[in-house]
């Protein structure tokens, strides 16, 4: 099993595990750590990410700042991604595509799931992962499409 599906599994049903499940990732990828995220799931296929409607995540009009609602886009689906290819690939976001649909306030839900199934190849391929993130009424407020490369992994 993924390392990092593994550890959420240890951690998800401790108090405080999803909190701290969340500073682990961001210990790693120092910089996800601007937007605080808490997992909520995480399966092959699945990601879903929360984040706090803070000052820290705001734009100058009192809403989360685009770049933030990226940035969650980008973490949720690439630990989905991590999670879901097979062990012989690897992978690297390659573009991204956003719309953003009403003014995000409130807490946020990021959900991640890919667009075909993760398959094993002897060379790279772009694999679509779609992320939307819905406001605490269900709407959606920004929708990503992000094309991972995956790959298979150098030999030792």
């Amino acid at each position: 099993m993924n390392q990092a599906l593994s550890l959420y599994r240890r951690l998800v049903s401790l108090p405080g595990g999803r909190w701290l499940y969340g500073r682990l990732i961001c210990f790693k990828a120092p910089y996800f750590a601007t937007i605080a995220p808490r997992f909520l799931a995480l399966e092959p296929g699945r990601c879903e990410v929360a984040i706090r409607d803070r000052r820290r995540v705001h734009n100058h009009i009192g809403t989360v700042h685009a770049i933030a609602l990226c940035n969650a886009a980008e973490l949720t689906a690439g630990m989905m991604t991590d999670v879901t290819i097979p062990s012989s690939m690897r992978w690297i976001p390659k573009g991204m595509t956003v719309e953003y649909l009403a003014k995000a306030k409130g807490t946020l839900v990021a959900l991640a799931e890919p667009e075909s199934p993760a398959r094993e190849a002897s060379s790279g391929y772009a694999w679509p992962v779609l992320v939307k993130v819905r406001n605490e009424a269900g709407e959606d407020v920004f929708r990503a499409r992000i094309d991972m490369w995956v790959s298979p992994r150098k030999a030792a």
